[in-house]
């Protein structure tokens, strides 16, 4: 993958902003919401950065910018109208190591912003490298109708809680176990409820394990889409060869990976509440089939 996606702690962030026009001020209105220091610097400004700049959420200066201000921030953006401006502060910023980001000129960025979807907590960024910025648009329309606006107090709820439950809960799978039972029984809702869902999830406290089955003849794209949270839940992965590509973008990336354990092993997993996956030929799979007839084989279209 060309672009790493990371999320980076704002709080002491120093951001220099070059240009206040209209496509700055688009720039801004995302930064904005964040806790970095923001410095803008432009010759022109438009309404909307003057109106920031008169809350105080910014710092404007109007004139030109210098090579000089580019030292001791962590970011730049260059959004001015002046292609060569642009290219020559991004050269500046690329030679100090600072990572800038030139709009609407990927070839002179050292980062770009993804599309965002805002839920207070719960940030999700989408990105096409470059290649497709309007069907990263219609992504983010599709996840912003399909996510309802109570996910942000919901999850400031959350964590308000998360050192009761350390605390009610010292062992991590206790935990794991609660948090799943509370957004099973509450959904991604925040009402009255949300508190009795809360207290109810100390109350007997599922502890059953699972086995998943997945055969090398099972074409993973297939697999059905309930299986899916079936597999971000995984404490265990045995596989007898490496995992397909697929299938491996589908399983919860720190589970614990190993060689096909004993039935035995695995028969002490399951009794004390962990989640296993096994990946193997189909004559394996039919044994464990045979031996653990509560596990779950999953097939094209089957669980």
């Amino acid at each position: 993958m060309q672009y790493f996606p990371l999320f980076v702690d704002t709080s002491k962030l120093k951001v220099l902003l070059v240009g206040a026009g209209d496509v700055a001020s688009r720039k801004l209105e995302l930064l904005a919401r964040t806790d970095a220091e923001i410095l803008v610097i432009a010759t022109d400004i438009s309404a909307e950065v003057s109106k920031c700049g008169q809350q105080g959420r910014i710092t404007l200066v109007k004139r030109g910018v210098t090579p000089d201000d580019i030292n001791g921030v962590d970011l730049v953006y260059l959004a001015t109208a002046d292609d060569r401006l642009n290219a020559k502060f991004a050269s500046i910023a690329d030679e100090r190591g600072i990572w800038v980001n030139v709009v609407d000129s990927p070839d002179l960025c050292r980062f770009i912003t993804p599309s965002i979807v805002d839920r207070g907590r719960l940030q999700i960024a989408i990105s096409t490298a470059g290649a497709a910025p309007v069907f990263a648009r219609e992504l983010r329309a599709r996840l912003e109708s399909w996510l309802p606006q109570s996910l942000s107090p919901l999850f400031d709820f959350v964590a308000t809680k998360r050192k009761e439950v350390q605390q009610r809960l010292p062992e991590f799978k206790q935990r794991k176990l609660f948090w799943e039972d509370f957004f099973r029984a509450n959904g991604d809702k925040f009402d009255d409820d949300t508190s009795v869902h809360y207290d109810n999830g100390f109350q007997g406290l599922s502890t059953g394990g699972e086995i998943l089955l997945v055969d090398d003849e099972t074409q993973t794209s297939l697999l059905p889409i309930a299986a899916m949270p079936l597999m971000q839940k995984l404490d265990h992965i045995f596989s007898l060869e490496a995992l397909p590509l697929t299938l491996n973008e589908f399983v919860r990336r720190d589970a614990e990976r190993g060689k096909l354990p004993s039935l035995s092993e695995l028969s002490k997993l399951y009794q004390g509440g962990q989640r296993c996956l096994v990946y193997g030929d189909k004559e394996t799979v039919n044994q464990l089939k045979a031996h653990f007839p509560m596990a779950k084989h999953l097939r094209a279209g089957k669980i």
